[in-house]
């Protein structure tokens, strides 16, 4: 093989490379969820779920139903939360867009709190909504929601990652994760949930906390955050999406 043919393949394979780099990185088009592997991915989660399940209730239409909102809400809501908090670059690079100031949404936790927010939109009866963190450091912790039976322990679940592939819903069951690294983190839900109770009609724009012009995270209901930048950026976030989805609080 000559120099130049090699040249042309290695200039092929690093267009394609860039090419296939920006298509994961930004936010999921609108129309992703709905896409023939989406789709099947949706119908899979849903099955794992009712799995989880005691055998009397697996073939309940009540507890189907559940389920399949469940896993069709997981994949759309992931998808969406990336679209709404413009975060551009999948997993560590967008984390360290946020910590650099560039970016105003994309860590971990962000992701869990969101992707909590919009499993609550819904009274469950069968399946309850969980909080997970791997490593539990500030450098390299990792959070994450689960769904388990309503009954369940951890972590016979399945854990919902919409922060690694930027949107693009990362499904595990926990009990396949590293069982020294990963645990169930119940005080995160008990916070969350006194905002986001079951049934709650928050629109898809409203962030749990924002960053201060200090750089400090505060409950966005609190009046410090209330004079920040990135409140003001919630706040504008909202009123967007009411023209955008009028009566309704997701977009998906």
């Amino acid at each position: 093989m000559d120099h130049l043919h090699l040249k042309r393949i290695l200039i092929r394979g690093t267009v394609i490379g860039a090419a296939l780099l920006a298509a994961g990185c930004y936010p999921p088009p609108v129309q992703y969820p709905y896409t023939p592997t989406i789709t099947t991915r949706r119908s899979t989660l849903s099955e794992n779920l009712l799995a989880l399940l005691p055998e009397q209730q697996r073939n309940l239409p009540t507890a189907r139903a559940e389920a399949e909102w469940l896993a069709d809400t997981a994949y759309k809501a992931s998808a969406a939360i990336s679209r709404v908090n413009d975060s551009n670059f999948p997993g560590w690079a967008g984390n360290a867009l946020v910590n650099a100031h560039i970016q105003d949404r994309g860590l971990c936790w962000h992701y869990q709190h969101d992707m909590y927010r919009e499993l609550r939109r819904r009274k469950l009866t069968y399946f309850r909504i969980g909080c997970c963190v791997r490593d539990h450091r500030e450098l390299t912790e990792h959070n994450c929601v689960y769904i388990a039976a309503a009954d369940g322990d951890w972590p016979n679940a399945w854990v919902l990652d919409a922060w690694m592939w930027n949107g693009r819903l990362k499904v595990d069951h926990a009990a396949t994760l590293d069982k020294d690294d990963w645990k169930d983190l119940p005080e995160i839900c008990t916070m969350l949930s006194i905002t986001y109770t079951e049934e709650h009609t928050y629109p898809i724009e409203h962030w749990f906390s924002v960053r201060c012009d200090d750089g400090r995270y505060l409950i966005s209901s609190s009046n410090k955050a209330r004079t920040s930048n990135q409140y003001r950026r919630m706040y504008e976030n909202i009123q967007q999406g009411n023209t955008e989805h009028p009566n309704s609080p997701t977009s998906y």
